[in-house]
């Protein structure tokens, strides 16, 4: 579909503005134009109705890209903001940006068509429409601005929201963990803020596109400015990534968060780390963050293998694990992939990198989706207790809900065929043949952890298969009274499984929340050449210096 550059144009600024105007419109009385039952179904039929329209114009957005050309900025807004500190609102995507805008716009609209039927226990669904949307302005805003100074405002602008969905829509300790992914997260991002100010200080411009030029001002950056700059914004976006050891507030933030808080959390916000490192690090202080190189990479490593084993206590009987703890720690491990492919500094790690940027957003959206309707249908997600009321239940009594989280899993340990292998297995490459200068001895070793990493994480979630979808020992009820059969003291009463309680099987707006992740994690394992197309050429050039 080939549309005109101003349409594209509307159509990013829309993207962009309209989950903002959403939000201020939730807060009316009434939302304009749609009624409810009640004020409270009003107001959620406003937010799918504002992110159903977010996402069917970044659909378009994406069908009238230029797909022969996805190395160039399409759809650029450029004017002066403020002109005294030369910021700009500078907005544009290209092949590595539009996945991710997608992917969030896709994402968000899911969660809000879940919460629909499903809202979670808590205040006002009024505010919680109007946070979901500016979590989601916020997002969209971090993939689309090519102004460092936006790119840090956008990416300070998700932190409120998502600190109230889970302060105030959480669980169990939700104060606690709330407390603690505003304080780290603002942490790293104030030490962010230092990095970008020194590099539109030295350069004279904000502007990355700019920036990434090697004849432009990136030129006026010594070394020394870029291992400043590199350490001071690795560490805010390391925070968000979350690379081990700067990750233990993501447990804590999943457990407490509501479900669509934590698909969104895990789908959407994780990736902005991981795409600064891309779209900031990599083309604007190349010197810097070869340097920091094979520590990033060592990091990953570690993290790769660190959270598998955290995995692996969690899901061993008896060890009281946390099912949606559980996955929040797989997600050290997913995200440890990206990592690594990104310190490879190769076309082939960046590629695999980004890629699995997207299938983990897919996957694990798809498995917090399924954890969370799992509690509401058994009111725990602790393994041990699932594995003794679901049991064969799951795969008996709702075997649609058993198989697509059996998908889930499987998926999300990389099987071949489905959108999780592809990403890792190219990053694995990256670092088998990392960029000259980097110590390969070093980069093999850190591909064998994270080769050793693969076969723990297919262990740990065939395990989560085994005991939450096939159950463990059914826990026994006397059938006689406790003074033996027959009055008998001396003969025990004989024991039998107690039924299991029912678990209802998926429900039509689940399958209809659901099923789209589902498919586009099969469709991306099967054609990944569809995402590939779009990311090669970007990277090639990005690291090529924007030739």
């Amino acid at each position: 579909m080939h549309l005109t550059q101003t349409t594209l144009q509307i159509l990013l600024v829309g993207v962009v503005a309209l989950p903002l105007l959403g939000a201020l419109a939730a807060l009316l009385p009434a939302p304009p134009g749609l009624k409810g039952k009640n004020p409270d179904q009003a107001v959620l039929r406003h937010g799918v109705t504002v992110t159903g329209v977010v996402l069917a114009a970044s659909v378009a957005l994406a069908a009238g890209f230029d797909h022969a050309q996805p190395a160039r900025m399409q759809a650029t807004t450029d004017i002066s903001w403020i002109p005294a500190l030369g910021i700009r609102i500078h907005l544009g995507v290209d092949g590595i940006s539009l996945p991710l805008v997608v992917m969030t716009a896709l994402l968000t609209f899911l969660c809000a068509l879940y919460s629909y039927f499903h809202m979670p226990t808590g205040p006002s669904p009024k505010a919680f429409v109007a946070l979901l949307l500016v979590l989601e302005a916020g997002t969209l805003a971090t993939f689309a601005v090519l102004d460092l100074m936006l790119f840090f405002l956008a990416f300070e602008m998700v932190l409120i929201p998502m600190y109230f969905l889970i302060a105030r829509w959480g669980g169990a300790g939700k104060q606690a963990a709330a407390w603690k992914f505003i304080l780290y997260t603002l942490l790293g991002s104030v030490v962010m803020l230092l990095g970008l100010l020194l590099i539109g200080v030295k350069s004279g411009t904000f502007d990355m596109v700019a920036l990434a030029t090697d004849n432009g001002p990136k030129a006026q950056l010594s070394h020394t400015v870029q291992l400043l700059a590199v350490l001071a914004i690795g560490i805010g976006l390391a925070v968000k990534s979350p690379m081990w050891p700067l990750h233990s507030w993501l447990p804590d933030a999943h457990t407490a968060a509501p479900t669509v808080g934590s698909v969104l959390l895990a789908g959407v916000l994780l990736k902005m780390g991981t795409y600064g490192f891309v779209r900031i690090a990599l083309p604007i202080t190349p010197e810097g963050m070869h340097t920091y190189a094979p520590y990033l990479a060592a990091f990953a490593a570690v993290g790769i293998i660190y959270g598998s084993l955290a995995c692996l206590a969690l899901v061993r009987k008896g060890g009281k694990g946390d099912l949606k703890r559980l996955i929040a720690y797989s997600s050290v491990g997913h995200m440890g992939f990206v990592l690594l492919g990104i310190a490879s500094m190769t076309p082939t790690g960046v590629n695999g990198a980004l890629f699995a940027n997207i299938a983990h957003g897919l996957i694990t959206g798809l498995l917090f989706f399924l954890v969370g309707a799992l509690k509401d249908r058994t009111g725990t997600t602790d393994l041990d207790a699932l594995a003794g009321t679901t049991g064969a239940a799951l795969y008996g009594k709702a075997p649609r809900f058993g198989g697509l989280l059996a998908f889930g899993a499987v998926a999300s340990l990389g099987l071949p065929g489905l959108a999780g292998f592809w990403g890792e297995m190219l990053a694995m490459f990256g670092a088998f043949r990392p960029a000259a200068g980097l110590s390969r001895p070093a980069f093999l070793t850190f591909m064998v952890l994270a080769g050793l990493g693969t076969l723990l994480t297919a262990a740990y979630l065939l395990l989560v298969v085994r005991r939450v979808c096939m159950g463990g020992t059914p826990h026994l009820a006397p059938t006689a009274p406790l003074g033996g059969v027959d009055g008998d003291p001396e003969r025990p009463a004989a024991a039998t499984p107690a039924p299991a309680p029912a678990v209802p099987d998926l429900a039509g707006y689940e399958y209809a929340a659901w099923s789209p992740l589902a498919a586009l994690t099969v469709l991306a394992g099967l054609w990944p050449a569809a995402l590939l197309g779009l990311t090669d050429p970007a990277v090639q050039q990005l690291l090529g210096g924007g030739k």
